[in-house]
């Protein structure tokens, strides 16, 4: 019987990109388009902000008076190199594949290779990584960067949620009201404000709204349908008009309110930096295995802290 080969491949720079596509952006937060996406940063992004003062309409005359203040700052975008290295054997990984060629898969389009098939399993476990890391990552952990929640954690000028409890059905309606009561007025009703809030509360909130009997919902929930309402379509989550993004990544029972266009993902998508390598061992020590590396960049940071409100 033949022997089953990969080919020894190199993807770098622009070739990388589909793969490094794949890993990064198929993050829920990415994917879903919570957050606004800077790609191709070589190094580091200075991102100017522009803040006008209040008192800016004055009383008409024939001068020129200025008055008001314009506050201009930076901040900066720097995506953290990183490295994935991974040995694996093959053998283990051809009976899913032959299952694929023969139809038996969940992949909406079948990878035209094994090494392809290879990639895609691990590029998959990157983005899971990736979207934790958005909210939840840490500078000081190897193998992190500090995600929104770290960022926001530190920052004097974000407004922050006291006492946050544990999150459920019985209490979800009134710590999703303490978000919206702490919203400015300004920011209120802005078109793309979200609050990111993570599964377990978005579980509790459906739940709720499915017939816990508060807020005038009684047993049979919203629009009388029960715990069954969540499937309706064309409903989507929103709580006293503030819309809901639901962020796989965000650890439990923590929220944040933010404008998308105030929360930055980088990345270095078609950089040299950007590297994917599928090493064959076979044909070199003749052993069974594969190498799979890859090299990548990534980080998050956002404008104003002054228009997050972290629970």
């Amino acid at each position: 019987m033949a022997t089953t080969q990969v080919t020894n491949s190199s993807y770098a720079g622009e070739k990388a990109a589909p793969y490094i596509s794949l890993a990064l952006l198929s993050a829920n937060t990415l994917e879903a388009g919570g957050v606004v996406i800077k790609q191709n940063i070589k190094y580091k992004e200075v991102v100017k902000t522009l803040a006008v003062g209040s008192g800016i309409i004055q009383d008409m005359d024939c001068d020129f008076t200025a008055n008001s203040s314009v506050t201009v700052d930076e901040r900066i975008l720097e995506p953290k190199p990183f490295k994935v290295n991974l040995e694996l054997c093959k053998d283990p990984y051809r009976s899913d594949w032959d299952a694929a060629q023969m139809g038996y898969s969940a992949w909406d389009k079948l990878p035209a290779s094994f090494e392809d098939y290879l990639l895609g399993e691990v590029a998959a476990n990157v983005a899971t990584d990736i979207e934790k890391m958005i909210w939840s990552g840490d500078d000081s952990n190897a193998g992190e960067f500090d995600g929104f929640i770290t960022l926001a954690t530190a920052d004097a000028d974000v407004i922050d949620i006291s006492a946050p409890l544990t999150i459920d059905a019985s209490n979800v309606i009134g710590e999703l009201g303490r978000m919206v009561d702490a919203i400015p007025a300004e920011l209120y009703g802005a078109e793309d404000s979200y609050i990111y809030i993570p599964q377990n509360v978005h579980r509790a909130y459906i739940r709720a709204l499915g017939g816990f009997g508060a807020n005038g919902l009684g047993a049979a929930g919203y629009d009388s349908k029960g715990n069954m309402w969540a499937g309706s379509e064309g409903v989507s989550l929103s709580f006293d008009g503030v819309k809901l993004f639901v962020a796989n990544g965000m650890p439990s029972n923590r929220m944040m309110f933010a404008r998308q266009s105030n929360l930055w993902f980088g990345c270095g998508m078609l950089n040299d930096e950007n590297e994917v390598r599928v090493i064959d061992r076979t044909p070199i020590t003749g052993d069974d295995n594969v190498r799979i590396g890859m090299r990548f960049t990534a980080a998050v940071q956002y404008g104003f802290g002054g228009e997050i409100v972290l629970y």
